[in-house]
């Protein structure tokens, strides 16, 4: 992916995962080296709301709408929860009024988890809120396949610059 390119392959998509994973490892490490320090209270709290206000109301619009699309709403629920901007302002809160802990630690192992071992990360609104392959991604994805380098020639270079290149005719 660049700035021109919004879409990742599946192996930079693998790539993301991993570095991820290495920041739920590292996270997680930290939590376990001073779980005798962690307040469980505030770490379960921390933890599961994300998911309550985040996920839990827009799973259940979902499962509600057998197939319908559901509110924006839901989606930026999802995206404010889930974000690394917003929890990072949560634990600078949570520092500010009630002093650095152990606990915080559980806010990127979420994230970082939910990323690392789901694959899920922010929810755009032309897309399913549940996982689900879109139509035009599965076009995109064949087009893109059929236009690796060991099989583009120049005049398929040319047409695909100048937009006009359509995999399914070669």
């Amino acid at each position: 992916m660049d700035a021109h390119n919004l879409f990742e392959t599946p192996v930079t998509y693998r790539l993301i995962r991993l570095e991820y994973g290495l920041g739920l490892v590292v996270a997680t490490a930290l939590f376990l080296a001073h779980l005798d320090e962690v307040r469980w209270l505030p770490a379960l709290a921390l933890f599961v709301y994300i998911d309550l206000v985040g996920y839990l109301p827009g799973a259940i619009a979902h499962r509600r709408a057998r197939g319908r699309r559901i509110g924006r709403t839901y989606h930026v629920l999802y995206n404010v929860m889930h974000s690394l901007v917003t929890q990072g302002l949560v634990a600078l809160a949570w520092i500010w009024l009630a002093g650095a802990e152990w606990a915080l630690l559980v806010l990127p192992i979420h994230l970082f988890g939910d990323r690392a071992l789901f694959g899920n990360f922010l929810k755009p609104f032309g897309l399913r809120f549940e996982p689900e392959t879109h139509p035009a991604y599965e076009r995109f994805r064949a087009e893109y396949a059929a236009l690796s380098p060991d099989t583009m020639d120049a005049a398929d270079e040319e047409r695909r610059l100048a937009g006009r290149f359509d995999a399914r005719a070669t």
